[in-house]
């Protein structure tokens, strides 16, 4: 478990689905906070049409702002299409994130495009990034399970991966957009592809839809993942999948690591207070449990 790296998607995948919109110095703060903390990653926005996604609209500019700051942990931004890329660049993301869904009708939904079309794109994007010398990180969305197709072959989902390690990336997520996985699942996909690939880098991205999302986190744990996309406060959903539920919460899952002291690199009071101040701005109990209850100190 040394070796396991925290990705807060809050900023991004946590407030995308919320219909109050943050105001940018809000999001500064608690940007601030979530550095202080020592998380690794970061992400912080994505580079979509303000018009689909509202939240997102100051992206540009608050990238612009911390990529000003010395001694910060990675910062992590989502794009969608060449324009997103271009965005992306010109004002300092440090970690690309990019996918395609294994699902043609979230797809379709999410980007306009069905999966082999975006699949193309992603992958023409990705290697013109990484050529020029940029952290890249690709996804399969909807990899467990859509909430419009129900469920999603794992040989497609595989096939997927294997498009994106013969085309020079191994930096790969498996995405539970719908929140449809489940442990044994999660068993069996991550170690057929560790097992193909041992030099890939596994990222998972767990939703809480149905209840099993930190019990799918220690399945990924347990086949070698390394990087685990969670969110403060257990925010998040993804607008254009069918039930959009809350991502496994940050604290939560440091916080039940810990309980063996095996990661205790990460201030969990900094992400507590992140979660209490979204509280108390969303009006409404967030998914989390450890903001609510408190850590346990033995």
């Amino acid at each position: 478990m040394n070796n396991i790296k925290i990705h807060d998607v809050g900023m991004r995948d946590g407030l995308q689905n919320e219909a109050k919109i943050v105001p940018t110095e809000t999001k500064i703060k608690w940007i601030h906070k979530l550095i202080e903390s020592n998380i690794d990653i970061i992400q912080i926005g994505s580079f979509v049409h303000p018009a689909k996604v509202p939240q997102m609209a100051d992206t540009d500019d608050l990238f612009k702002y911390f990529s000003k700051i010395e001694h910060k942990p990675v910062l992590s931004g989502l794009l969608l299409n060449e324009k997103g890329m271009e965005r992306a660049i010109n004002c300092g993301v440090e970690m690309f994130c990019m996918g395609v869904s294994a699902s043609d009708t979230h797809s379709k939904k999410n980007t306009g495009m069905e999966t082999i079309e975006a699949q193309k794109r992603i992958i023409a994007i990705a290697q013109e990034l990484i050529k020029l010398g940029h952290k890249v990180q690709v996804s399969v969305q909807s990899a467990f399970g859509c909430g419009f197709e129900g469920k999603i072959s794992e040989e497609k989902v595989f096939e997927i991966v294997k498009s994106y390690i013969e085309s020079g990336i191994n930096n790969i997520s498996l995405a539970d957009t719908a929140g449809h996985a489940y442990p044994e699942q999660v068993t069996r996909m991550f170690a057929k592809i560790k097992n193909a690939y041992p030099n890939s880098v596994l990222t998972c991205h767990f939703h809480n839809t149905y209840g099993l999302g930190m019990s799918n986190c220690y399945s990924a744990i347990n086949e070698g993942v390394e990087y685990f996309e969670t969110a403060f406060g257990g925010l998040g959903g993804c607008p254009f999948t069918k039930v959009a539920a809350g991502n496994v919460c940050t604290e939560d899952l440091i916080h039940s690591i810990n309980r063996n002291r095996n990661f205790e690199q990460i201030n969990i009071d900094n992400l507590i207070e992140v979660s209490k101040q979204a509280e108390q701005f969303f009006e409404k109990k967030l998914e989390g449990y450890i903001y609510r209850a408190g850590k346990l100190n033995y």
